[in-house]
């Protein structure tokens, strides 16, 4: 009997208290106002998740940043020794449309002397002797260089010939023209150099690209001569895999007899 009366207490509970712990209730109340604490943990969580995708992103977008400066740095440093192999080290050399800088500023370290550098912009990235270039005339006097370099530049002028009479104008006898420029030779350089057109048309104005034969005639309808030409590969820039071609030119010794015609 005894037994009995003791399982019957250990199985029934005291009135008013249940036998497994009571759930927190789900909703609380936190200065007047309901709280949910499940909806508050989830959305502490998607906050944090957030946060860490943010600086996930932040931090691909700074080493893309970085790698694309350096991919600059580099073709500007690979464009500069090649420029420099034909320019006697010491010579004063400007950049016409220098761009970020980056060249001038190589260059200027592999000649041995600044490199002056314009263009249309208010300042390049690069710590060079920048001016800043109307599009008509080089701010520069008269026979004041001996060597211009022109880097992918002239496809971009709305007066090809006006630019090359202000490289006239400012080499000194001897001097020589660096130049550098896409050609449309196939389909593939047609389609590279129609798709380079629409993203810089807005800033620049229309694109023009000539073939070969088309920039020798324009050279010597100006009085130059060219002393050296050959084309490069056009995969040395895989974002922009289009034929090229590098030009030495120098005023020809009629033009320089009589620059203005005799």
């Amino acid at each position: 009997m005894m037994s009995q009366t003791i399982s019957s207490a250990q199985s029934d509970p005291e009135p008013g208290f249940s036998a497994q712990t009571p759930r927190p209730p789900r909703h609380l109340l936190r200065g007047g106002e309901s709280y949910d604490s499940e909806g508050f943990t989830a959305e502490r969580t998607l906050g944090r998740r957030r946060e860490l995708f943010d600086c996930v992103v932040g931090a691909l977008k700074r080493r893309w940043a970085r790698e694309q400066r350096r991919r600059k740095v580099g073709r500007a440093y690979d464009m500069a020794l090649e420029i420099a192999r034909v320019i006697p080290r010491g010579s004063e050399v400007l950049d016409v449309g220098c761009g970020n800088g980056f060249i001038a500023h190589q260059l200027s370290a592999m000649l041995g002397r600044s490199v002056i550098g314009i263009d249309l912009g208010s300042g390049a990235e690069a710590a060079i002797d920048y001016r800043q270039y109307d599009g008509a005339r080089f701010p520069a006097p008269d026979k004041s260089f001996d060597a211009v370099t022109l880097c992918y530049v002239l496809h971009h002028a709305q007066d090809v010939p006006i630019v090359l009479s202000e490289i006239s104008r400012v080499l000194r006898d001897g001097g020589l023209a660096v130049i550098y420029e896409d050609i449309p030779q196939t389909r593939w350089d047609r389609g590279v150099c129609w798709i380079h057109n629409l993203q810089w048309h807005g800033r620049t104005g229309p694109c023009t690209f000539r073939l070969e034969s088309e920039w020798r005639t324009l050279f010597r309808s100006v009085g130059f001569e060219i002393v050296s030409e050959r084309s490069l590969s056009r995969w040395r820039n895989l974002t922009h895999p289009v034929s090229r071609r590098f030009y030495v030119l120098k005023q020809s010794s009629i033009y320089r007899a009589c620059p203005k015609g005799c």
